[in-house]
């Protein structure tokens, strides 16, 4: 985590032509497949281009055991404090469990490719659902003097 840290601080803004990092720690990749040869490592990879993600990818995790260790650790983590930690999610350890498919994809949108175009800094700014944006009130308006 820290590592990530470090290069979310430190890189990421500076990775103007496109760029592939690959071979994420398992403790930022929790649904991401353990890497075949590199022990602590996922196979996933993150496009970046002038300085920001525009995509994101990697082999889906089959194994329930391994699956519901990770979000067990996640969970852990949000009972110390860690709010962005989300809860161990027992409806897909239960498909696992049940023999789900391999799966994999890659996130990549129309709304990631607006951010580039329009220069915008957060995806918020360029979301096509409204309901996701947050509106001002009339009240929150008049108290701007608008």
């Amino acid at each position: 985590e820290v590592l990530n840290a470090c290069f979310e601080e430190l890189c990421e803004a500076e990775l103007i032509q496109p760029t592939f990092v690959i071979d994420y720690p398992v403790e930022v990749s929790p649904l991401a497949k353990p890497h075949r040869s590199k022990k602590g490592f996922t196979e996933r990879f993150e496009l970046f281009c002038v300085g920001r993600e525009m995509a994101n990818a990697f082999s889906e995790l089959t194994d329930p055991v391994d699956q519901r260790q990770r979000f067990e650790r996640q969970a852990r983590k949000r009972e110390s404090g860690d709010l962005e930690m989300p809860d161990v999610d027992h409806e897909f350890l239960e498909a696992l469990e049940q023999g789900m498919p391999p799966t994999g994809g890659l996130g990549i949108g129309i709304d990631r490719l607006a951010m580039l175009l329009t220069n915008a800094s957060s995806i918020k700014d360029v979301i096509a659902f409204p309901l996701l944006k947050k509106v001002p009130t009339a009240a929150a308006a008049a108290s701007l003097g608008e």
